[in-house]
């Protein structure tokens, strides 16, 4: 079994890199194979194409949207390392999620987000939406604080109790991430 921690924003200067990283480092030495996928790689322009990707059987238009499907289309599973803008979910993570559309179903996702408030009404958007693409979310979140576990530099700072959690959260993404592999 293959999770991938996607890295969800796109920005110079992202907090994101460390937390997904920080995953990565948890998920070292398990049954399960973890990898990053860092969405600022695939270049994904915004979804013009003409094909809604539902309908599109994975024959996108976009170079791409070809590779960040494939690459999508690869995994069992995902970590959605996630920042949280204006209340609710980065536009190039929602872009390049609604940019393909099959290569996520039948999967788990979990989500370890971070923002003012520990990005926690983006995780609750995010829930509606992984929903619509038969993705199969976890009860299990981390909701990490800009103000108290990062330093000035940006750093990790994490409260104690993340480690625990970190290891709760994949358990259950593996758990249902099997579990759900049967559907497809």
């Amino acid at each position: 079994m293959k999770i991938g921690i996607v890295i969800g924003s796109v920005r110079q200067g992202r907090k994101g890199e460390a937390v997904a990283r920080w995953v990565l480092d948890r998920a070292e030495g398990r049954d399960v194979s973890y990898e990053l996928v860092d969405l600022a790689s695939f270049d994904l322009p915004i979804l013009t194409d003409p094909v809604v990707p539902g309908a599109a059987q994975r024959q996108y238009n976009n170079p791409a949207a070809r590779a960040w499907g494939a690459a999508i289309d690869g995994y069992d599973g995902f970590v959605f390392v996630t920042p949280e803008y204006n209340h609710s979910i980065p536009g190039a993570f929602k872009n390049a999620f609604d940019t393909i559309y099959p290569e996520w179903g039948n999967k788990a996702v979990a989500f370890v987000a971070y923002g003012a408030d520990g990005g926690v009404r983006a995780v609750e958007h995010w829930r509606t939406v992984v929903a619509n693409a038969h993705l199969f979310a976890v009860r299990e979140q981390l909701s990490l604080s800009t103000f108290t576990e990062f330093d000035a530099e940006g750093a990790l700072v994490l409260h104690e109790r993340r480690e625990a959690e970190i290891v709760a959260l994949l358990d259950r993404l593996e758990a249902v991430s099997a579990a759900v592999a049967t559907l497809r």
